[in-house]
């Protein structure tokens, strides 16, 4: 969920949304020092007097929940990363899987059952072991709960049993073969305290602490809209962090967690989601900082409400039936200058979106042909619209079907800067065409997504490295089952050949026969027009070089630090102050910063709100 990205997690399920809006895009800045309602005095990164070392990050993106069945924004799924183990990983050097709780895994010639080796040498955090049962528990948990399966669900759809026939050996066995067998992003959870959990769709995980866990960190005290807080787990198996404790702290105005950096009194600042061009550029002629400006994972768009329905067939919301017709879908992106948008509101950090997967994992990335490419050409924009009927009245103004003109409700994120400036443009361009626009900026704006109650919205995701997550968002299973239920869906976009293209390449084990039908399915996606991405926006953060000595991009030539697919920038982050600078390399040999300390999230908004849908950055 990271992905998965949720912005972050795959999954359809009845009792909650997993849909991210890039603009909820997260904003991560490692705190030295920082005052909360659990110490009154900032607490400096480096403790001068060798005790506690504590790492702080700012964040702007609201916690949808800590329970790992129900998580699916990036700053959660980052959490879920922090404090459980998966089963696979990915290294931190250049994507590709590695151990995690699985040592090694093999499958049967015909690729429907696959043997997992779970490690003897992980502990939860309560000191009792984890074993190959408290995964196949999870598996199970999820393929027989639709509550459990809200975040994740995607990955067991096809499963057929899990079993654990002993303490180091999971057993699955599937219906047909799934290409995402060494890439499921689950958070394994410990069976014995879970399995006393009663309703999954309402647990959220946020009432005893400390939390139950093996990874790196253990997850120790959280306040909403405050901070998460979370404690080095000293019997980790790679190995311990190197800071004490890791705390992700909410800022609401990123401007005042820029100012917060300067000050010392945090470490690290990400951005909602990155750091505008000026506040990088100012940044950089500090002294003890280093900004870090790379290639990102996500993509940045316009998403278009299809005519939003439940799986049932029911309607969902009120959005504007002109944009059921593909002609204006079409000509509302070829009114978008994207050149503009790189040039203006990123000022060059981006780079021209199109196809749905950023070009950092190029296997997958795909553009369009010259004859199938909406280049910006607001003229024929125009004849397009004609053509579809939508012309202009005696006042220059679109009319609809029923004679009224044209005004588009556009969702945007009130902490999103880029939201806002973008948001001008298009007044702007399709005011133009003869369309009014509103620009609806929200703290939240899950609420109105969830009931379809908008004609577009800014939207982005994460993507990871396999791209299953964010490619299931859009099938027709992603539904919410009834207008009253959730579903996994990003803007109920549902359409048969996707949904053809999308189970091919979940069945392909051959990564360049995969990799093309991938491929197909962002040119599907491109075609319908729902989903118009304008820009692959850059990874721009930065660090006190006085409270970090050591942090690793991921890739680690031009990646980023916030908001990786895994654990390592936290896990192996050395204090400034550390003899140790080497610190200890992750099984991938590379040297990661970790963040060790209290972790306060943006908008950490009620967890218990079943029916809320992540917003853009959010799942992995």
């Amino acid at each position: 969920m990271e992905t998965n990205d949720q912005y972050g997690g795959h999954h359809r399920s009845p009792g909650r949304t997993r849909f991210l809006m890039a603009a909820g895009a997260v904003a991560l800045t490692l705190c030295a020092g920082l005052a909360t309602p659990l110490g009154p005095a900032p607490q400096q990164a480096r403790a001068a007097d060798g005790g506690t070392k504590v790492l702080t990050v700012a964040v702007a993106q609201s916690v949808d929940s800590l329970s790992p069945f129900l998580a699916v924004r990036l700053l959660s799924t980052s959490i879920h990363r922090l404090t459980y183990e998966y089963l696979t990983n990915y290294d931190a050097e250049d994507n590709h899987v590695v151990p995690g709780l699985a040592t090694k895994w093999e499958s049967s010639p015909d690729k429907l059952t696959w043997t997992y080796t779970i490690r003897s040498d992980s502990t939860w955090s309560d000191g009792k072991r984890a074993t190959a049962e408290d995964a196949a528990w999870t598996f199970r948990t999820m393929m027989t709960d639709p509550g459990a399966a809200t975040a994740n669900g995607s990955f067991v759809a096809n499963f057929e049993k899990v079993t654990a026939p002993s303490p180091t050996r999971l057993v699955i066995k599937l219906k047909k073969p799934q290409a995402t067998m060494t890439a499921l992003d689950v958070p394994i959870v410990p069976r014995h305290v879970w399995e006393k959990v009663g309703d999954y769709t309402k647990f959220n995980n946020d009432k005893d602490f400390p939390v139950v866990g093996n990874g790196p960190f253990v997850l120790t005290d959280y306040k909403a809209d405050s901070y998460v807080r979370l404690k080095a787990n000293k019997d980790f198996w790679r190995g311990s962090p190197k800071f004490d404790e890791l705390v992700f702290r909410y800022y609401k105005d990123q401007d005042a967690a820029v100012s917060a950096l300067r000050k010392g009194e945090v470490s690290f600042v990400a951005g909602s989601p990155s750091l505008t061009p000026a506040q990088a550029a100012s940044l950089k002629r500090e002294k003890n900082i280093r900004v870090n400006d790379a290639p990102g994972r996500r993509f940045y768009a316009l998403a278009t409400n299809p005519g939003a329905r439940a799986r049932n067939g029911e309607k969902i919301g009120d959005g504007d039936p002109s944009l059921l017709d593909r002609r204006v879908r079409n000509a509302l992106f070829m009114a978008v200058d994207r050149k503009t948008i790189i040039d203006k509101v990123f000022q060059g950090h981006a780079v021209e979106g199109a196809g749905y997967i950023p070009p950092r994992f190029s296997q997958y990335f795909w553009e369009p042909s010259d004859g199938q490419e909406l280049a910006y050409d607001p003229a024929e924009a125009a004849r397009l619209l004609d053509r579809a009927g939508y012309r202009k009245n005696g006042d220059g103004r679109r009319v609809g079907k029923d004679g009224e003109p044209i005004d588009y409700r556009v969702l945007c994120h009130a902490t999103d800067p880029n939201d806002k400036a973008i948001g001008q443009y298009l007044e702007e361009w399709w005011g133009d065409l003869g369309i009014g626009v509103t620009l609806n900026c929200l703290d939240n704006v899950t609420d109105p997504w969830l009931a379809g109650e908008y004609d577009l919205a800014f939207d982005g995701w994460s993507v990871n490295p396999d791209p299953d997550f964010v490619l299931s968002i859009h099938t027709c299973a992603a539904l919410p089952a009834t207008p009253e239920e959730t579903g996994a869906t990003d803007n109920f976009i549902c359409d048969r050949t996707y949904d053809e293209l999308y189970a091919r390449q979940l069945a392909e084990y051959d990564a360049g026969e995969r990799a093309d039908i991938v491929r197909q399915m962002e040119s599907r996606l491109y075609d319908l027009g729902y989903m118009n991405v304008m820009a692959y926006p850059n990874a721009v953060e930065a660090y006190r070089t006085d409270q970090i000595a050591s942090i690793t991009t991921m890739p680690a030539e031009a990646g980023n630090i916030y908001g990786q697919d895994g654990y390592w920038s936290w896990w192996s982050a050395v204090p400034a102050d550390s003899a140790d600078t080497g610190g200890d390399a992750s099984s991938t040999g590379v040297i990661i910063g970790i963040v060790a300390g209290v972790v306060v999230l943006a908008g950490l908004g009620a967890l218990v709100a079943v029916r809320r849908r992540a917003t853009a950055e959010d799942r992995e």
